[in-house]
């Protein structure tokens, strides 16, 4: 009998629909999952998802591009909508080439690249120091993770050879964090979403400074939302790059894929 099926599987959905959830039985599939046939574990879990807490933060992972990526309370969750950047950052990698996962956060770039590329000599960074702990789970030795301001950590051996800078940095405008769902701006560390007045700040830096670690021709391929992807691509044209922006439909993402000129 699959869980689907079970009594304890039908009154977890009902709890978890009554409580508001729009993928009941998918959250009391992977509940049960965890709980492993512990009744003291289950509810504990059940007792955390009910009051709120990010399910993926109650799982102690969450999936992402086929994968299951480590996260720990405060850690920025990874959307499915960053695929559109894992997508255009593979397809301008080979194995072996030389990729920055900046604003790394949990390292899901990186283990989606790994996976779909291939083994890569791979840096990722972040200022969240939890962040760079988990993100060290997650790569293991396939990478080295770092904790720093945006490129100030990298090693120099990477100055001016990179191939692909792939970067989800936080874009969210400062004023719009207060209407986001709660389990985001209640639960994940603010430094993971908070990008300035209009969201840019970060890619305004980034733009700025990452023709010093790009080899020419290699490529920034930066996550941010519909509305902001032409003044995105904007910080990076006035900064010497040619930029595009990409969409997905699929996964309901949008990049800009800034190439540095020869």
């Amino acid at each position: 009998m699959t869980a689907s099926r079970t009594p304890a599987h039908t009154a977890l959905t009902a709890r978890l629909r009554a409580a508001g959830s729009v993928f009941a039985e998918d959250e009391a599939d992977l509940l049960l999952e965890a709980g492993d046939g512990d009744p003291v574990r289950l509810r504990s879990l059940v007792q955390r998802r009910l009051g709120g807490e990010p399910l993926e933060y109650v799982l102690g992972w969450a999936a992402f591009d086929g994968h299951r990526v480590r996260v720990t309370p405060g850690v920025f969750v990874p959307r499915a909508r960053t695929a559109v950047v894992v997508d255009h950052a593979a397809r301008r990698l080979q194995r072996y080439d030389r990729v920055v996962d900046l604003c790394c956060g949990a390292g899901a770039i990186s283990v989606a690249l790994l996976g779909r590329v291939g083994a890569l000599d791979l840096v990722a960074s972040d200022v969240d120091p939890d962040a760079v702990a988990v993100a060290a789970e997650n790569i293991g030795d396939r990478g080295i993770v770092v904790a720093g301001d945006l490129f100030a950590p990298l090693p120099d051996r990477f100055r001016g050879a990179v191939d692909v800078v792939a970067v989800n940095a936080p874009y969210v405008p400062t004023a719009s964090i207060a209407t986001m769902p709660s389990e985001a701006r209640d639960h994940e560390h603010r430094v993971a979403l908070d990008g300035g007045s209009d969201g840019l700040d970060l890619h305004r830096r980034i733009a700025a400074g990452a023709g010093e670690w790009l080899r020419p021709g290699g490529a920034v391929v930066i996550e941010v939302s519909d509305a902001q992807a032409p003044a995105s691509a904007a910080c990076f044209t006035d900064a010497g790059f040619d930029a595009t922006v990409a969409r997905d439909d699929e996964v309901d993402g949008t990049c800009v894929v800034a190439v540095r000129r020869a």
